[in-house]
C-alpha cells in the first residue's frame, strides 16, 4: 500500500471506496465459523473455510458452500469489538437477493 493511501484512508462507511477498501482487507481471511441470529438467539450455519473476493464480489465459502454472495459496493461489514470477527451484512445474490446478516469469527493466527 502507497504512502498517500495510508495517509487518506477513506472515512465515510457509504461510500464506495471505504467498502473496496474493506473488502480487500477481509480477502483471504480464514473462517472458523459462522453464525446468523434468529430470535436473539446464534446459531452456526456453516464451519471452516475463507473470505475472498472475486470480480468485485465478496464471497463467504464455508463447509464447501457458498454461504453468502454480496457486491463489494452493498456490502456492510464492521468488525466486532474484539476483533475476532467480522458481521457481513448485504442482499445475499445466493438466495436471490434476501437480505442476510452474518457474524464470521476468524482463526485465531499468533503474529
Amino acid at each position: 500500500m502507497s504512502l498517500f493511501k495510508k495517509l487518506f484512508k477513506p472515512k465515510n462507511p457509504n461510500s464506495r471506496a471505504y467498502r473496496e477498501e474493506r473488502a480487500r482487507e477481509l480477502h483471504g481471511q480464514a473462517i472458523r465459523y459462522v453464525t446468523e441470529r434468529h430470535d436473539n438467539v446464534d446459531e452456526i450455519v456453516g464451519r471452516g473455510g475463507c473470505l475472498a473476493v472475486r470480480n468485485g464480489e465478496l464471497l463467504l465459502l464455508t463447509s464447501g458452500d457458498i454461504l453468502l454472495r454480496v457486491r463489494v459496493e452493498e456490502l456492510q461489514a464492521s468488525y466486532l469489538m474484539s476483533g475476532d470477527g467480522v458481521v457481513l451484512t448485504g442482499p445475499n445474490m445466493e438466495e436471490g437477493g434476501r437480505e442476510r446478516s452474518l457474524i464470521a469469527y476468524f482463526v485465531y493466527y499468533r503474529k
